[in-house]
């Protein structure tokens, strides 16, 4: 078993040589359709298979095409990580697709619709406590 450092350490090595893959090695057309960025790693604990997660910004079939992509080149990945990294048995790839900016921005729409439709706060006229002094000393 790897130390818990070891293991953020691999899946940052890992995220770093992935993303410079997508940039100029993987020459798959369909992975170029929807823009891809690596979002995390996960690196199990014995560093035998790591889940790509992967944020892809197009349309929905830009982003079936490219995971179907990224699926096809998934042994192509594994050899290059076997070669760029060092380690005594390269880990299996998986990738998989990351939703949360899209989540995130769903709920930041929802919260900016809560506050358009929110009625304005009812501002509480203050009176004016001069008037109410002048009223008792006139009398």
């Amino acid at each position: 078993m790897a130390t818990n450092r070891r293991v953020s350490r691999v899946a940052e090595l890992i995220k770093r040589e992935v993303s410079q893959m997508l940039l100029n090695g993987i020459k798959d057309d369909r992975v170029g359709t929807g823009m891809v960025s690596v979002t995390d790693v996960d690196v199990s604990g014995d560093l035998q298979h790591a889940k790509i997660y992967v944020s892809i910004y197009g349309t929905d079939e830009a982003k079936v095409e490219t995971m179907a992509g990224l699926k096809s080149a998934t042994g192509y990945v594994r050899s290059e990580l076997g070669a760029r990294v060092r380690l005594r048995r390269t880990p299996e790839v998986i990738f998989l697709e990351d939703r949360s900016i899209e989540r995130g921005n769903k709920v930041l729409a929802l919260l900016n619709q809560l506050n358009h439709d929110r009625p304005p706060e009812n501002l509480v006229a203050v009176e004016d406590s001069t008037d109410q002094n002048d009223d008792e000393f006139s009398e």
